[in-house]
């Protein structure tokens, strides 16, 4: 066994921070999007009710889940033919110019009906962005990976997602002691968006030293590398993986935007705590994450991914609905964090485990395509609309604790597809890759 010198390990972390970058970008844009959806209902959907408002900008904020399916498939398909490096760089700067937009369209009250329609096209061109940019940054970490660490290495796809979260936090923290609420609810809200796209000449620096992974030039230079053609097709032979891959990923991510995205809006219109003590919250879930996902990913490399994900779907399934009545039994600072926490470490623990499991489920030769489709499928489909579908449940049902409910519909998602995944995606993706080496490629 090669022994790394510290040379190749500078290079090993030079080479996660660059492609990691650009993902805490993409993330970044839809923290930022889900912290300040008052806001942005004001601004775009002036409709007099405040519960419409909410609503009408989280739809728009799971909106641009609806284009991931569709970015997974193309940007998805160009990463598997043309490269992860060319890929990721394109990536970026499809997630630069939905950032610009959303930052700089004017309110509805100076453009009409054309501003929300604006914001809804840049939250589309963000989506279809995203489709592939999680899968591309997770197949990337997992063939530069040394032997015997790939769950350790692919859990920084996720840990600079947590990055993104402290940032926003922090960000959120610091606007709400310096500008006034009334402010932040006309302007200071842009802020952030602008500080994201000062941020995007830093990040495109940094990608374009990203080297090619060598699993892939070896790929790239064998007779039996495919055609883009080829890759549609077999993504299309490959959908059981698909299916079983998006019932894995639902578990992720339901509860990341959860604790994340959705955590501010809970903690300070349905539990009427402070803002700063919601994004406070917020901030603590993002370190909390941080520091579970590379370590429970490390932890997987040594005790396997199935008992990991097996226990945390469980866990998920078992403690959402009480742990979220006894917060709302008597809301508090103290219960929302402790609460956040606990669910953090449940999705942190799942998590670092279940993205590497996903890059092992699915074949080489569509391994970006299906990782990508099966991550976007489970976000546009219910990740994404957690938001909208928690505000939706609470003021249908007046139950406060009620998307404990939708919390537990995704842990049942999660530990079916672990049971599915190892018992027959294995299988699945051995007799795709057979399937693979017998095809000619096209001339």
């Amino acid at each position: 066994m090669t022994t790394m010198t510290s040379s190749d390990r500078r290079e090993k972390i030079g080479a996660v921070v660059r492609v990691a970058s650009g993902n805490f970008l993409e993330m970044y844009d839809f923290f930022v999007f889900g912290y300040y959806a008052t806001a942005i209902g004001k601004a775009f959907f002036p409709t007099g009710s405040e519960f419409a408002q909410l609503m009408l900008a989280f739809m728009t904020f799971g909106a641009g889940f609806l284009m991931r399916p569709l970015g997974g498939i193309f940007l998805g398909t160009y990463i598997d033919h043309y490269g992860r490096r060319a890929g990721l760089m394109l990536t970026l700067g499809l997630m630069a110019v939905g950032t610009i937009t959303i930052a700089l369209v004017p309110g509805y009250t100076t453009l009409g009906a054309l501003a929300p329609v604006i914001v809804v096209i840049g939250r589309l061109i963000q989506g279809f962005s995203a489709g592939v940019e999680l899968g591309g940054v997770s197949v990337y970490l997992a063939e530069i990976a040394t032997p015997g660490h790939k769950g350790f290495y692919v859990s920084w796809q996720s840990a600079s997602q947590q990055v993104a979260v402290i940032f926003v936090a922090l960000l959120g923290v610091l606007l709400s002691k310096i500008i006034p609420p009334e402010t932040m609810l006309v302007w200071g809200w842009r802020i952030p968006f602008l500080i994201g796209c000062l941020i995007i000449p830093l990040l495109f620096i940094l990608r374009r030293s990203l080297a090619e992974t060598e699993e892939f030039e070896q790929r790239r230079h064998a007779s039996t590398h495919p055609k883009p053609r080829e890759i549609l097709l077999r993504l299309g032979q490959n959908w059981p993986i698909v299916i079983i891959g998006m019932l894995l990923v639902t578990m992720t991510t339901v509860s990341f935007y959860f604790i994340t995205a959705y955590t501010p809006t809970f903690g300070r219109e349905v539990l009427k705590l402070g803002n700063i003590e919601s994004l406070v919250a917020t901030l603590c879930v993002g370190i909390s994450n941080l520091f579970w996902l590379p370590v429970m990913g490390a932890v997987s490399d040594r005790i396997g991914r199935q008992p990991v994900l097996i226990a945390f779907t469980t866990l998920m399934f078992v403690t959402a609905y009480p742990a979220l009545s006894w917060l709302v039994g008597a809301p508090s600072f103290t219960r929302l964090l402790a609460v956040e926490l606990w669910f953090s470490f449940i999705y942190a623990s799942y998590n670092g485990a279940m993205v590497v499991a996903l890059t092992e489920i699915v074949p080489l030769h569509v391994r970006t395509a299906g990782f990508s489709v099966a991550y976007s499928l489970a976000t546009a489909l219910f990740g994404g609309f957690t938001p909208a579908v928690a505000t939706y449940l609470i003021h249908v049902t007046d139950n406060r604790a009620v998307a404990g409910v939708w919390l537990m519909f995704a842990a049942a998602c999660g530990l079916v597809a672990t049971l599915l995944a190892f018992r027959t995606g294995s299988a699945l993706k051995s007799k795709s890759e057979a399937a693979d080496r017998s095809i000619e490629p096209a001339r």
